[in-house]
Formats: structure tokens, C-alpha cells, sequence
């Protein structure tokens, strides 16, 4: 799955130029889409065709596959010499470390440069050097079912001790997941990080650039969701190293769950089964947490074929306010440019983003920019779900996490 635990299809390949003037480049893409319906084909297609009749010679060949298979497609293309000109996919760092992108200062004009949201645009950025562009985006927010919430006459909670006192209550009534607390494989990573923001940690610290997965911050979140929401029984019947984040969705739509954390996504499938919804920033210790858990998916480009002008000038057409704005309201996504996303902040059919677009500005972002990232976030996948069961010790696990995070770091 992406970075932003979507759907998607893609089938691709590398850029040829053509004789003379002609130039085909060729984009590896990810499909947002949930079926044929609403592929992102129908969208490259719809803005190829736009800018390919304003720019005569040049062709743009789009191959779209689902996230299940687009990182290993382009990796194939790329291992066999064929790397694509572009590709939109979920990271880039390994590529970026071995020198095989162009810095996104080749490419961008400055106005669209100048348009990225910041953090989003550093966390594209290896050694201070900008190679992944951020393509689309995601914040989390508390996810409350408020029939169920209302029955039992709950408010929303803002601290963790209100939100185990809320589960307990929903728990009484019968709800089959007071809490969904997905650390499956399937996006451990996800439900890991938001929780550890929650708790004041989180996978890295700032101020010394270094791994801190078994701070006594992250330690003691852990230990709250093992005694204090798990242990109690607040989490419904499949344990949380069994639940993955698709099947915590499909309950929460089907209004067997009372809160879970979840992205705009969410919401188009709670309105198509009737579920009546809510959404609040994630409970903190003492109060709302005050950073959220961002997301990002990217777009980079390749070195190989060249056409750097021409790759350049395509992204610039990608980046195009009303281009942003298309794709983002089409998948429930938040823009990536400062242009877009005041666009959306201000129009009326795009209230139900906008809560999640108020996150965005103090949102943290996996560690993407390092080559590393891949290898501890499968290690989370792994273990994360065991910090909780009955045998389970979190300060043990996150230790056993770390010690991942040092030697593949020190590795790189």
C-alpha cells in the first residue's frame, strides 16, 4: 500500500526520444482509484491530452498499476536499465542515494518551486538536497461514530483518559470495537506513528537527527494502549496485530466501531452505508495532540533518458493550481501546493477536507528522507502488534526496533 493506505493499478516503462524534435516521456503512476470507474488512467489521460496539444512533439506515455505492484514495477524497470522519466509512487530516497534523479531544482520552475507546502517539500529532500516532490497528500484525524456516541451520551474526547473512559462506556453497550486500534501489517507504521505523536515521541528525534524508537516517550504510550485500552478489552474481538487498517475501515463503515484514526477516505465510506460521523484531532495525554501524523506520496525523475526541459515542463503543467485541485477532489486527497490549498480551504464543496487540511501545517511526516525508512518501517509491521498482546513487553519490542533502526541506519 502507499504511504497514504490507498487503492491503486499502473504497467510501465522507460522514455525514448524520438527523431528530430519528438520527445516520448514515459510516467510510471499509481492508481488512487477504488475501482475501473474512477482509475487515475481517466485522469493522466484527461491531462495528457491537455498538454500534449499544447506542446506539439511531445508525448506523454502513462502506465498506470496498483500500489500493490507500482514500487516493484518501477524498481524492474530501473534494475533493467530501463528506468521510467517519471515516476509517482511512494518513496524515493534509495533512488535519490544512488544518484539516479534529477534535484527537483533541474526541473520545477521557482514559482512552482515556491508553491510546494514546505514541509511537505522538505520531507522530499535528502542531505538538504530536494529530489522527491510531493504529489498528493494526507493528514489523520479521530474518527468518532456519533449515532453510537450519542446513544450512550458521549462527547468527543480529547485526552487518552477520556478516550479509554468513552471505549469503556461503548464497550457496555455492546459495541464491537469501542476503540479499532489497526497494528496489523497491513499499515502498522501509520496507526504506530500517530499514537507516538500523541504520546510526544515519534520515530525520530528533531533536535539530534537520529532514530528514537524506544524513547521512554514512546515507551510509556505503548504501555498505555498494552494496560490501559487493550488490556481492559477496548479494542473489539481480533487482536491488534491482526486487525489491518482496511478491515478497521470496512467495520467502522458497517457501524461496528465506536472511534478509530482514519483519512479523508474514510469518510466516503461511511456516508455510502449511512454512517453518521465525526472527526476530532487525536486525544493527547493532556489534551488534543498537537502535532498529526502527514502523509505523502511522490513524484520523481530519472536521469537516465535525459529530457530534463521537457520532464521539467510537464511537471510544471502537473503542478498547475486547477491540475492540483482536479486530482485532490477526485480522490478525497489534500493538495500539495500553497495555491491549491487555499483554493480549497475557501470553497464550499470542500468543507469536508478542510479539517484535514488544518492539520496539515503541524503535521510530521514518516522519515522518508532516509534510505533506511523501508527497512524499519517493515520492522514495524512485523513487531509493533506484539507490544500489546497479553506476553508482549513494549519496552522490550521497541528496543528490539531500534536496534533495527541503528544497524540499517549505520549500514546506509
Amino acid at each position: 500500500m502507499s504511504a497514504l493506505g490507498l487503492t491503486a493499478v499502473l504497467g510501465g516503462c522507460g522514455l525514448t526520444g524520438g527523431s528530430g524534435d519528438e520527445v516520448t516521456l514515459k510516467l510510471v503512476a499509481a492508481d488512487y482509484g477504488d475501482s475501473p470507474a474512477n482509475s487515475s488512467q481517466k485522469y493522466w489521460d484527461k491531462l495528457v491530452k491537455a498538454y500534449e496539444s499544447e506542446h506539439p512533439g511531445v508525448t506523454v506515455d502513462v502506465s498506470v498499476y496498483s500500489w500493490t505492484d507500482v514500487d516493484a514495477e518501477v524498481k524492474k524497470m530501473v534494475d533493467a536499465g530501463e528506468a521510467p522519466d517519471l515516476a509517482q509512487i511512494g518513496a524515493y530516497a534509495d533512488y535519490a542515494a544512488k544518484d539516479l534523479l534529477y534535484q527537483a531544482d533541474d526541473l520545477l520552475s521557482i514559482p512552482v518551486q515556491a508553491d510546494i507546502v514546505s514541509q511537505l517539500a522538505e520531507a522530499g529532500q535528502v542531505d538538504g538536497v530536494q529530489y522527491g516532490i510531493p504529489f498528493a497528500s494526507s493528514t489523520r484525524l479521530l474518527f468518532y461514530n456519533k449515532t453510537l456516541f450519542e446513544k450512550a451520551g458521549l462527547t468527543a474526547p480529547k485526552t487518552w483518559k477520556q478516550l479509554a473512559a468513552d471505549a469503556g462506556v461503548l464497550k457496555a453497550q455492546g459495541v464491537k470495537y469501542p476503540y479499532a486500534l489497526p497494528l496489523g501489517p497491513e499499515e502498522a507504521q501509520a496507526e504506530t506513528m500517530q499514537w507516538l505523536l500523541s504520546g510526544g515521541g515519534g520515530y525520530t528525534d528533531a533536535d539530534l537527527g537520529t532514530y528514537s524508537i524506544d524513547s521512554t516517550e514512546n515507551v510509556d504510550t505503548f504501555d498505555w494502549l498494552k494496560n490501559d485500552l487493550v488490556g481492559k478489552g477496548l479494542t473489539g474481538p481480533v487482536a491488534p496485530g491482526e486487525l489491518n487498517r482496511a478491515d478497521a475501515f470496512s467495520a467502522f463503515a458497517a457501524g461496528d466501531v465506536g472511534m478509530l484514526n482514519g483519512h479523508p477516505s474514510l469518510m466516503q465510506m461511511a456516508e455510502k452505508k449511512g454512517v453518521k460521523y465525526g472527526m476530532v484531532p487525536m486525544p493527547g495525554v493532556e489534551g488534543p495532540t498537537k502535532m498529526s501524523m502527514g502523509v505523502a506520496d511522490w513524484m520523481m525523475a530519472f536521469k537516465q533518458n535525459g529530457h530534463a526541459e521537457q520532464v521539467g515542463e510537464f511537471l510544471d503543467f502537473v503542478y498547475d493550481k486547477d491540475n492540483v485541485l482536479d486530482f485532490s477532489r477526485e480522490y478525497d486527497l489534500l493538495p500539495v501546493t500553497n495555491s491549491a490549498s487555499g483554493a480549497m480551504a475557501e470553497a464550499k464543496e470542500d468543507a469536508d477536507l478542510k479539517p484535514f487540511l488544518e492539520q496539515l501545517s503541524a503535521s510530521e511526516l514518516y522519515p522518508v528522507g532516509r534510505t533506511s525508512w523501508a527497512a524499519v518501517s517493515a520492522d514495524v509491521k512485523k513487531r509493533i502488534g506484539k507490544t500489546v498482546s497479553a506476553g508482549g513487553s513494549p519496552s522490550a519490542i521497541l528496543g528490539q526496533l531500534q536496534s533495527t533502526a541503528t544497524r540499517v541506519e549505520n549500514a546506509e
